[in-house]
């Protein structure tokens, strides 16, 4: 909310709520108090977590009004511990995080201090002074610190960091791209990337006033983690818990949802790499991945056919000795024959029973001596 009320391009909506629901000297400062985060179990995060089927989770240390979530020494009184819950949520994360699972703990934390008197003169002197390291990368000479903790930092042969180091960095610096928000291209990235995107459509913090539509269902959210990792990218999912601290039931049904579909689909998801076609010619339902050795295409139907028995595959060149399995059914292995035009190959599933799969959503079928 903070970004679309006391932002550079703040929302007429947003100012219109804040002056008839608050009195006219509120600030965003008075908010602090009214995040308790009483119901806060770290414990219970991180095992929901585990269960999503992540292999790594990314907590918000501080984000661009300065807000820390531990107790910082450096942003005046403007903490977790100080103001609040009086408490270290992001140490207290880590530990259940370290200690329950097996996920690597990473931390977002915004440069971006928009609250610091020093960056609003520097701002408002169009950044010609350099009280504050914000704003282009050479405005607080982004390449040289990064040049610097690759060299000869103490972390430089375990640190891992994104793009956004400046105006000017995004989608050229960083050992992963992340570009934009939601950043999906839907074709290959040679450069290791990194899809963002949150479950509530609308909003990456928590609204009360949000409504069903406004969440993505389980099938959008595999479609788009099924799309980044073809392309070559990670997806991150993000939930907004509420001032209690609880991650709403909705979310929580969502991050396991997509853990059960990992349970059985994961061999196609972890691990892989983009195949030389990431989505099908000729099916535009279909997408794929591949195994590191190459054995094994996996493809992806996001969409069961009504009213065929076939499924059409225009990519995979096949051979005598291919085998087409589908993950998460008892069937050794399916029926199928080229397709016309001896490209292609057509996957008899006439004899697969959709309501006894052990997957509800998405479909991956295992292919093995296939080239293209």
């Amino acid at each position: 909310m903070w970004w679309y009320w006391q932002g550079t391009n703040p929302h007429e909506d947003i100012l219109a709520y804040m002056k008839k629901n608050y009195p006219p000297d509120w600030t965003y400062a008075n908010f602090g108090p009214q995040f308790r985060a009483d119901l806060y179990d770290p414990n219970e995060w991180a095992d929901l977590f585990a269960a999503s089927g992540a292999k790594y989770v990314v907590l918000t240390s501080k984000h661009h009004e300065g807000y820390a979530m531990w107790p910082s020494t450096f942003n005046f009184n403007w903490n977790s511990m100080h103001v609040g819950p009086k408490r270290n949520l992001l140490g207290d994360l880590a530990v259940a995080i370290r200690n329950r699972t097996n996920l690597v703990f990473g931390l977002y934390y915004s440069l971006f201090e928009w609250f610091n008197p020093v960056y609003l003169q520097d701002k408002s002197n169009n950044f010609t002074t350099q009280y504050f390291p914000e704003a282009p990368d050479t405005y607080w000479k982004a390449s040289q610190f990064l040049a610097w903790l690759y060299n000869e930092s103490p972390v430089k042969d375990t640190v891992v960091v994104n793009d956004r180091w400046g105006r000017d960095t995004p989608c050229k610096h960083g050992d992963f791209y992340t570009c934009t928000d939601r950043y999906n291209p839907g074709y290959l990235i040679e450069h290791k990337w990194e899809n963002a995107f949150t479950i509530d459509k609308i909003s990456w913090g928590y609204r009360p006033t949000a409504n069903i539509q406004d969440y993505m269902t389980i099938e959008e959210m595999i479609k788009e983690v099924v799309i980044t990792i073809s392309t070559g990218g990670n997806a991150l999912i993000n939930v907004g818990p509420n001032m209690h601290g609880k991650i709403p039931p909705i979310f929580q049904e969502r991050l396991r949802q997509m853990g059960l579909w990992l349970q059985v689909n994961g061999e196609a998801i972890y691990a892989t790499k983009p195949w030389k076609y990431q989505n099908d010619t000729i099916n535009p339902n279909v997408w794929y991945t591949s195994s590191q050795d190459n054995k094994f295409v996996y493809t992806f139907l996001l969409i069961w056919p009504k009213d065929s028995t076939e499924i059409i595959l225009g990519a995979p060149l096949s051979s005598s000795r291919t085998i087409v399995t589908l993950l998460g059914s008892t069937a050794d292995s399916l029926p199928w024959h080229v397709a016309s035009g001896d490209r292609g190959i057509v996957i008899d599933v006439s004899a697969i029973k959709l309501h006894l799969l052990q997957s509800e959503w998405t479909w991956a079928f295992k292919l093995e001596n296939i080239s293209g």
